[in-house]
């Protein structure tokens, strides 16, 4: 037995191999996705268990299974390599794990992507976890599903075109609440909230009434929809511009933030939001997703950013701009 060994502390109600959550979710993924070990997720789930995505939701553990291999049969090679870990909570009321995972895979077959293109694809996924009793008991997720799209030799609205088809329209049910005695640790830690506020203030008001090098470096990298990258002050502001130039905001709201101060990684944060808006496409920022519509959509987001003498340098933004498409058509 090793130092780190002694050191470790086990979480109540996880299996005694598990000696934090960040290794919980590195390991049951390995198992359940790398290893193809599909049927683990009866063992790593429970049944029900509520997963939101912004295009929909599913309660059953058949649904995940079934989901897992559709997935795999169009990207076989399908690899999910972990970025980062965020956790919040403790094993008496539950954890929350925001994993956020890159995946390189190709297009090998055919399906809801449509006919194979044997392209290669990098594409983005964040998966906000309620775990408890060694098993994840609700989950919201956001994949780049553009990132996919642009890849593969499409766009996000012609995929959305297919998938309006194929479903018969839009229609996503209400989630169900989370768990009882879950909190989402909301954190009121002063980096954090600054972050979460500039975020609702992006949604609500003109950026030129913003400073934002309040809170992001002048260096600041963003991973942006689409596997965009923006640098700067004035490339990311043009992003979020661009997004709430499109809809008008009626109500925003932070479902979850935390941030996490580990020695080897520095301060991160892990913010959850949810906007519902109108499409008005005003202006000539407003054109990202087409001529007004009226429409109302729903945006769920959830970002991971890494900051350096308290300011964000690095900020991943996981929006379904399909999903949006979908809503706004």
């Amino acid at each position: 037995m090793t130092d780190t060994d002694t050191q470790r502390v086990g979480m109540a109600g996880f299996d005694a191999e598990f000696a934090d959550m960040p290794h919980y979710i590195r390991v049951i993924t390995d198992r359940i996705w790398e290893g193809r070990r599909i049927n683990d997720i009866h063992r790593y789930y429970s049944d029900p268990c509520i997963v939101e995505t912004p295009l929909g939701v599913s309660t059953a553990v058949s649904d995940v299974i079934a989901g897992t291999e559709a997935t795999l049969k169009i990207f076989p090679d399908r690899r999910l390599l972990a970025e980062d870990i965020i956790v919040s909570g403790d094993d008496k009321n539950g954890y929350l794990s925001s994993h956020r995972i890159i995946s390189p895979m190709t297009h090998s077959g055919d399906g809801s992507f449509g006919p194979a293109s044997g392209k290669r694809v990098h594409a983005r996924t964040i998966a906000d976890c309620v775990c408890k009793d060694n098993r994840i008991i609700h989950e919201w997720l956001v994949r780049d599903h553009a990132a996919i799209a642009y890849a593969i030799g499409t766009t996000p609205k012609t995929l959305a075109v297919r998938w309006l088809a194929d479903r018969g329209g839009w229609n996503k049910p209400i989630a169900g609440s989370a768990p009882k005695g879950y909190v989402s640790h909301i954190s009121r830690k002063p980096l954090a909230t600054r972050y979460a506020n500039a975020i609702e203030q992006f949604s609500a008001t003109q950026p030129s009434q913003l400073d934002i090098s309040e809170v992001y470096d002048e260096a600041v990298h963003q991973i942006a929809p689409g596997e965009t990258h923006h640098y700067g002050h004035a490339e990311l502001h043009a992003f979020w511009r661009a997004m709430f130039a499109a809809f008008a905001v009626t109500e925003f709201r932070v479902e979850h933030l935390t941030d996490d101060d580990p020695t080897d990684r520095g301060s991160r944060i892990a913010l959850r939001w949810r906007c519902n808006a109108k499409h008005v496409a005003a202006g000539e920022f407003g054109q990202r997703f087409g001529k007004a519509t009226g429409r109302n959509v729903e945006i769920m987001g959830i970002n991971h950013t890494e900051l350096s003498g308290g300011k964000v340098l690095r900020e991943w933004v996981l929006i379904d701009e399909v999903a949006l498409w979908m809503q706004v058509l």
